[in-house]
């Protein structure tokens, strides 16, 4: 016989499974709801600062590769920044609507890195002029790319194409689209560990373990925990620069650690307002421009899976297929005006920004909005972006740590709608996550090793193309999931069901759903001219 103090039977309703809910609850402000004046202004500024470090990050690694200095270094961040800002209000007034902050896109580094690399330059010798030449040639490939996005954006395309996207294959490209994207986590707070592991302890202290802890009204902490963690840890790195600590460190650490060794400040002008073909007239190649559209490529399938994720986050209804199309097609004029003004990058939706609007648990479309004022205002005032350029970098690499996973996690939120004990499910989300961590893997290791990619043939413009592709890991997990989930077993009587199909079954057009034109009607009733189908 059991002991008498045996537990208490479970109640019925504590037995049964958590309701799936198409919009995430317990969001403070959501997509259509702004918070106050004071504070929307301060969340924005959180948002500005968030996307700084990839605005950084980027031209630090290809601005001396092109044989530029530190004042082209600033130059080519502040119109990262400025064309950011543009992007992004264009994005949230006319695109998606969604608060998506479009920033720059490690995606276009291989194809622009291959453009530094490509012989006609090498006979250049003075490094400006050389630095000129190359972004020029940027400049042309961004502009031929974005023809792609436009096109398969505006025409319609990509919403056929995302019409048979069930919440069975936006798992993998969603989860990857944060998970993904680990090498930028962990390894980049490493390179200055004493800098590094102390912004992640505070900013999960902040914003996980001291509201819990005060008990609070106001959520202060878990809002603004980025600014506060931050100014922390900047003014503890600045201590040490200022004290000494890496006087006789080897440069490597110097350049990761100090507060003072990104050149940025002293390169910056005053003021200085970006303006197109400011480096020149761009030049054309038609190897590079595919290159280039391949990247292009990869970009619109990983936003797509970020657009999803802060559709999520913003506790708004799933994004209709006609409204991620015209995000798309709107991405594409950013990839224009990238190439217009010349940033050496093109754009995609920032999955950082995405990770700080769980974070703060804010999906208000104000809030992105004022954060790309203050991109265009930083970019224009040039000084003053570049002391908050300067942050050290190991200290965005703790943001990503938090952010990535947020983005990664919300992907695996979606199998609410599926059916986990279908071994179909199973298999697709399994195989496709294994393949997208699996190939791309393959494809660096082997680039790190030969220094090529395993696609080596004559052409080097169809190599970039194919190492591109298989290089990213949303792509490579998307593409097999959304190929496995329309093909296999597809005409079941359960598969709809166990793939999740009828839930987002009726967001498949923009009327279906009264909350859908809430979220995603243009302003200015331009939707009379544009209608959304």
């Amino acid at each position: 016989m059991a002991g008498g103090g045996a537990a208490p039977a479970p109640k019925q309703d504590e037995l049964q499974p958590h309701p799936v809910r198409e919009q995430l609850p317990n969001v403070s402000f959501c997509i259509t709801s702004p918070p106050p004046w004071p504070e929307a202004v301060l969340l924005g500024f959180q948002h500005f600062l968030v996307m700084l470090g990839t605005t950084v990050i980027i031209p630090t690694a290809l601005v001396p590769q092109m044989g530029g200095g530190n004042d082209d270094k600033a130059r080519v961040v502040q119109t990262i920044l400025f064309v950011s800002g543009l992007n992004t209000l264009f994005q949230t007034f006319f695109g998606t609507r969604l608060p998506a902050v479009i920033g720059g896109s490690y995606t276009f580094v291989v194809p622009t890195i291959s453009i530094i690399l490509a012989g006609r330059y090498s006979d250049i010798v003075d490094p400006h002029e050389k630095f000129l030449h190359i972004m020029r040639g940027t400049q042309g490939a961004l502009i031929v790319a974005s023809t792609f996005q436009i096109i398969v954006g505006f025409s319609g395309l990509w919403r056929n194409v995302t019409r048979f996207l069930s919440p069975l294959a936006a798992v993998p490209l969603v989860a990857l689209s944060g998970f993904g994207l680990y090498e930028f986590g962990f390894p980049g707070v490493a390179k200055c560990i004493e800098i590094g592991l102390p912004q992640i302890i505070l900013l999960v202290l902040f914003s996980q373990y001291l509201p819990h802890a005060l008990h609070s009204d106001k959520p202060v902490f878990h809002r603004f925990s980025v600014i506060f963690s931050i100014t922390i840890v900047w003014f503890y790195a600045y201590l040490l620069t200022v004290g000494g600590a890496y006087r006789h460190s080897p440069p490597k650490t110097q350049l990761h650690c100090r507060t003072d060794r990104s050149g940025l400040i002293g390169g910056a002008p005053w003021i200085r307002v970006p303006y197109p073909f400011q480096w020149g007239a761009p030049t054309f190649d038609a190897g590079e421009a595919f290159a280039m559209m391949a990247a292009s490529f990869v970009a619109l399938v990983e936003s797509t899976g970020t657009f999803i994720a802060v559709t999520r986050y913003a506790s708004a209804t799933p994004c209709p297929p006609s409204v991620l199309s015209r995000g798309i097609g709107w991405q594409g004029i950013g990839i224009l005006l990238d190439g217009i003004f010349g940033t050496a990058n093109g754009s995609s939706v920032s999955v950082e920004n995405a990770g700080l609007l769980a974070l703060t648990r804010i999906g208000s479309r104000r809030v992105v909005q004022i954060s790309a004022g203050f991109m265009i205002f930083f970019s224009i005032l040039g000084k003053f972006g570049a002391v908050f350029a300067s942050i050290p970098a190991p200290i965005f690499a703790a943001l990503y740590c938090i952010f990535f996973a947020y983005v990664g996690s919300v992907g695996l939120s979606f199998l609410q709608f599926c059916n986990l004990n279908s071994f179909r499910t199973l298999f697709i989300i399994g195989f496709s996550i294994f393949m997208g961590l699996s190939v791309p893997q393959y494809f660096n290791e082997y680039t790190s090793v030969a220094g090529y990619g395993p696609v080596h043939v004559g052409a080097r413009w169809f190599n970039d193309m194919v190492n591109v592709i298989f290089s990213s890991k949303p792509f490579v997990a998307g593409l097999v999931a959304f190929f496995l989930d329309n093909t296999l077993h597809r005409h079941d009587p359960t598969t709809k069901r166990d793939r999740g199909y009828y839930w987002w079954k009726k967001f498949r057009s923009f009327k279906a759903d009264m909350r859908t034109a809430e979220f995603y009607e243009l302003p200015f009733n331009l939707n009379k001219f544009f209608p959304s189908v």
